[in-house]
């Protein structure tokens, strides 16, 4: 009888001895997992937050494009929705164009046409012509139209297409683009002063000179 009282009592103790160990180590499993588990779950938040926002390539760039309109019709969203003509109407910018564009008849055509790229003379940019010269222009709708489908080009294109690049107009006779980055010319004479500018039939260069076919 004593013999067995004293194993059982062994057996106790070292069950006592063995139980702290088991929660130690259970202790110690736990944490571990849990800092993986913590790690694990961080990865991808690292990862997310060095990488560039989607179609970041793909937006506007020039000093002008900081006066253009964060809201409304006029803001690059708002342009993006609309045909380049009435686009275009929205941007106060470019006001001086979208007379020119009505006097020519040119609203429908513009709106109208399919994957385009216009370069589009700012405001200050008509003022560089002598205001005779330019209301004798704006009065003859032959010579506007063909200044105006100068600045047409039938296919969408990209900076990259403005690298290097010579492209046949609207007008039937070529322009030339060069540059790089954020910097291009037209003919070596417009700078581009805001690019890259979607509309909802075509991109939209903004140019600080208006560009004259030969006549």
């Amino acid at each position: 009888m004593n013999t067995t009282r004293f194993h059982r009592a062994a057996v106790a103790l070292a069950a006592a001895a063995v139980l702290p160990l088991a929660l130690t180590a259970c202790s110690g499993e736990s944490k571990d997992a849990k800092d993986t588990s913590s790690s694990a779950a961080g990865a991808p938040e690292t990862t997310a937050s060095t990488e560039a926002p989607a179609g970041m390539g793909d937006q506007p760039f020039g000093p002008a494009c900081a006066s253009v309109p964060k809201t409304g019709a006029g803001s690059f969203d708002g342009m993006s929705k609309d045909p380049v003509a009435t686009a275009a109407s929205n941007n106060p910018d470019l006001s001086t164009l979208v007379t020119a564009v009505q006097k020519a008849g040119l609203v429908d055509t513009l709106n109208n046409a399919k994957d385009i790229t216009v370069f589009a003379p700012t405001n200050e940019a008509f003022a560089k012509i002598p205001q005779a010269d330019l209301d004798k222009v704006l009065a003859d709708k032959d010579t506007l139209t063909k200044i105006l489908t100068y600045h047409v080009v039938g296919e969408k294109l990209t900076p990259k297409s403005l690298e290097k690049g010579t492209f046949p107009t609207l007008e039937k006779s070529e322009i030339t683009t060069a540059g790089s980055g954020e910097e291009y010319k037209v003919n070596d004479a417009a700078k581009v002063v805001c690019g890259n500018v979607p509309t909802a039939n075509a991109t939209v260069y903004i140019i600080d000179t208006v560009l004259m076919p030969k006549m």
